[in-house]
């Protein structure tokens, strides 16, 4: 049995650009997610507020009077805690932020980065692979607009 080789073939896998076109909609969307993230950041770092005091509260509450300086070490231990954690959620939030303001200065029409998606394609003898390795997508509020490259 032979083998053609004009039939031959290879299956692939190669990431695929999403980008997404700026409408006023898609503005509005983005901004109420990141805006949600920050209001979920927020109301981590009241939750940390209020656990760092109620441990502190009980530390206190079942030490000595006047407090050891064991107790003081662990009351001292846990402000660190909290404030180490409290300066990454604070990280966070102003990443958050100025992503947002940067949504808020995108032109509309302009054409934004959205992430990347994998799929499978055949290559065969002859074909460009460098070609068939920029493929990317256009969405327009959510719907493919256009496919580029060489599918």
């Amino acid at each position: 049995m032979t083998v053609d080789e004009s039939q031959s073939s290879l299956l692939l896998k190669r990431p695929v650009n999403i980008k997404a076109i700026v409408t006023p909609r898609w503005k509005e969307e983005v901004q109420q997610q990141l805006q949600g993230q920050i209001n979920q950041i927020d109301a981590q770092l009241q939750q940390l507020d209020l656990q760092g005091q109620r441990a502190i509260a009980e530390i206190q509450k079942q030490s000595l009077k006047p407090p050891s300086s064991q107790v003081a070490q662990q009351v001292e231990n846990i402000q660190l805690q909290v404030n180490q954690k409290k300066s990454e959620l604070l990280e966070q939030k102003n990443q958050q932020l100025q992503q947002l303001q940067q949504v808020q200065m995108l032109e509309l029409d302009q054409e934004v980065n959205q992430g990347q998606i994998e799929s499978f394609f055949r290559v065969s003898p002859g074909d460009n692979l460098v070609r068939k390795m920029q493929v990317e997508i256009l969405l327009r509020d959510g719907v493919v607009e256009e496919i580029r490259g060489d599918v």
